[in-house]
């Protein structure tokens, strides 16, 4: 009895090409697959050099203030509220006092941003502008003090600004909302908007920066090896 040796050819699992490619991605759409999903469900089974590279934030040399901080630990806080500018100091101390207590780290190993934008803006200019213009701003915040502050209520007491900032604290003060309170001095003194604005961009709080939007600086920050701390 002769017996017959028949070849059976092995399946291929290699990734679909070709024609074969295109008919089984519009198979997936018939199913209900969009083009999106459908590339996902085909992309495992490109070859590794086919697959996307990770994206690469792209830098502006508008924020390169932020790589002056120190590298070693880096922590960015945001406030956009009057009760946020008062925690967020505090946020900020305890950062330096942590590491110091707990790894025996120094300020100079520490990079720290703060982030003044909304209601917060105003902590980043300096006490002659409060002196100035004190009476708008606290009518626009609402604070709680019987009369109008004369200088940066957040270097009047506790951890200040300026305490913050000679141990190496840097701020972030918005642009937009720098505009918006220039407008607001500008009504109520007959000055031009314009005018106000160059003026507040001139006396900010020491290692402040003026920031095209708060909210994009938020963004920058954590880019460039920042991360984040809320502070309301």
């Amino acid at each position: 009895m002769n017996c017959y040796h028949i070849p059976v050819s092995t399946p291929s699992f290699a990734s679909p090409s070709g024609p074969v490619r295109s008919a089984r991605r519009r198979f997936l759409a018939r199913l209900g697959f969009g083009s999106a999903a459908a590339g996902a469900l085909l992309g495992s089974a490109l070859p590794a050099a086919a697959q996307p590279a990770p994206s690469t934030p792209r830098r502006h040399a508008i924020d390169d203030w932020m790589d002056t901080l120190p590298t070693v630990h880096r922590t960015l806080f945001d406030a956009t509220s009057v009760e946020g500018a008062d925690d967020i100091r505090r946020y900020a101390n305890n950062v330096f006092v942590g590491n110091k207590t707990g790894y025996g780290l120094e300020s100079r190993d520490i990079g720290i941003i703060i982030i003044l934008r909304h209601y917060a803006t105003p902590f980043g200019y300096n006490d002659a502008i409060w002196a100035k213009y004190g009476s708008v701003f606290a009518g626009e915040l609402k604070t709680a003090d019987a009369k109008t502050p004369a200088a940066n209520p957040a270097n009047a007491s506790g951890e200040t600004l300026d305490s913050l900032s000679a141990q190496g604290v840097h701020f972030g003060v918005c642009q937009m909302a720098t505009r918006r309170y220039a407008g607001m001095i500008a009504r109520s003194s007959g000055g031009t908007a314009d005018a106000v604005f160059e003026e507040l961009g001139k006396n900010l709080v020491r290692n402040a920066h003026l920031t095209p939007a708060g909210i994009v600086a938020v963004g920058r920050a954590q880019e460039r090896g920042f991360t984040f701390g809320y502070g309301g």
